[in-house]
């Protein structure tokens, strides 16, 4: 009897049977020497009569070898992932290069909730990566020989040079099928044996972004809006790359977006279209940069101005003119932590007198995995599991663990909420930033403010996420 965890998986051999006779037949493939392929079966199966029909179907010798019934449905939902309500879609073709692969590569990504497509090329192999849940899933293995036809596709369907292979391109894909319609922004990137290409899916369908339930907790959502609902001043919201920061901000522009209120925004690129709101596409090859914009907009009547983002002196510049000419405006900005907006706008020249009155509310965020409700798994806690650096707040004698299951893909968790640190400025921590103090932790506590790590530690008590999870916020 095979153990999963002493299989070796070779993601090569992943493509040679498509998802549907992995699921029809229930088998897994194992090794290809020369013209037989050795495949797992279910414990129990006919194998006589199943490697007859299997060499039919593969035009190969077929050797099988039985798995048990459990580490079959755990493979399978790891490497031929699918959504039940999708079971009758057709998978991937073996001809790499086509453009049905391309289109199917793209609509699977996009069932399945990937944020981005990663195609990567290395000395002897090239493979096919997408990100689920904010972790990146190695999903195809491809040739060298199939690899620049799918480079050159993705080239033409963005417009791009398909003769330039020296230097970065970016595009945007305007995706089309009887199923789906979306943008996909294209980066191409030279390496070292061939070019990198990210395809970062859009989601323009914003019906279902809800400001109350992102995960704020009930004190920060009201901090937040009382921040949002002035009607001037700079609300930031700082985090890295893919927290979850322009998803806040759409929220927060569905709560604002009235027919009493002229709202524009600049934005690179447009993530979600939202009626009755005015967005503007950045363009920097021809001057239309997040400033340039912003001096427009002063001249539009604004009553709400969202940048995308605040990336240099000249941006910060605009944003706070604005805020000082009675508007709103909203605006990410990439910092560690809430306060660190603060020393941040300080670096990029903006005076702490300027910082102290125009900045109203400022937010941090991250993003966890949820545990899959199906499998978590309770266990005893040891607190020598704890960063070092980290004091609990309270004592936790039991937490969750991810386990893994055939809801989850096997994964341990399934979806991913939000993580808030919300600080409202008033008179008092003004006069702290006028007075350039870089640490106002008492000033936050006396006001019951709780930080990211606080946040997340509850997250974690509470048995929706994981202490694996939410250890690296526990270290700020």
């Amino acid at each position: 009897m095979n153990e999963a965890k002493e299989l070796t998986i070779n993601a090569a051999l992943i493509h040679e049977i498509t998802m549907d006779q992995a699921w029809y037949y229930r088998i897994f493939p194992s090794e290809l020497v020369k013209d037989t392929i050795y495949l797992y079966c279910e414990e129990g199966t006919d194998t006589n009569a199943l490697t007859d029909e299997l060499e039919i179907l593969l035009g190969k010798n077929v050797s099988l070898q039985g798995l048990e019934p459990a580490t079959m449905a755990r493979l399978l939902n790891q490497y031929y992932i699918r959504e039940e309500q999708q079971a009758e879609t057709s998978s991937l073709k073996h001809d790499h290069s086509s453009d049905d692969f391309l289109e199917n590569l793209i609509s699977e990504a996009k069932r399945l909730k990937s944020s981005d497509i990663h195609i990567e090329t290395y000395e002897e192999k090239c493979r096919v990566r997408i990100r689920i849940d904010g972790m990146l899933v190695e999903r195809y293995i491809l040739s060298r020989l199939e690899y620049p036809a799918i480079i050159n596709r993705i080239k033409i369907l963005a417009n791009l040079d398909i003769a330039e292979k020296r230097l970065p391109q970016d595009g945007r894909i305007n995706f089309k099928t009887s199923q789906h319609q979306f943008d996909i922004r294209v980066s191409v990137l030279p390496t070292l044996y061939g070019e990198k290409v990210v395809l970062r899916l859009l989601n323009n369908d914003a019906t279902n972004i809800d400001l109350f339930t992102l995960g704020f907790a009930e004190q920060d959502l009201n901090n937040y809006l009382e921040g949002v609902k002035r009607p001037n001043g700079i609300v930031l919201i700082s985090g890295p790359t893919g927290s979850g920061k322009t998803t806040t901000l759409y929220a927060t522009l569905k709560l604002l977006n009235k027919n009493t209120r002229n709202i524009l925004t600049i934005e690179d690129p447009i993530e979600y279209t939202l009626d009755g709101i005015n967005q503007v596409q950045l363009k920097e090859n021809i001057g239309l940069t997040f400033a340039a914009a912003l001096r427009t907009f002063l001249r539009q009547d604004p009553d709400v101005i969202m940048v995308g983002e605040i990336r240099d002196p000249e941006t910060a510049n605009m944003a706070i003119r604005a805020a000082l000419t009675g508007h709103l405006v909203l605006s990410t900005i990439h910092t560690n932590s809430a306060w660190g907006t603060i020393s941040r706008l300080m670096d990029m020249g903006i005076p702490p007198f300027l910082v102290a009155n125009t900045l109203n509310t400022s937010v941090a965020q991250r993003l966890v995995r949820l545990l899959c409700p199906h499998c978590r798994a309770q266990t005893a806690m040891d607190h020598k599991l704890y960063p070092k650096s980290f004091s609990p707040p309270f004592e936790v004698n039991q937490h969750w663990v991810a386990k893994g299951c055939d809801q989850c893909y096997f994964t341990g968790y399934k979806g991913r909420k939000a993580v808030y640190e919300v600080i409202p400025l008033d008179q008092e921590l003004a006069h702290q930033i006028k007075a350039g103090n870089q640490q106002p932790e008492e000033l936050l506590k006396e006001r019951g403010i709780d930080t990211i790590a606080a946040n997340a530690f509850a997250l974690f008590a509470g048995g929706h996420t994981s202490l694996e999870e939410v250890y690296p916020l526990l270290l700020n």
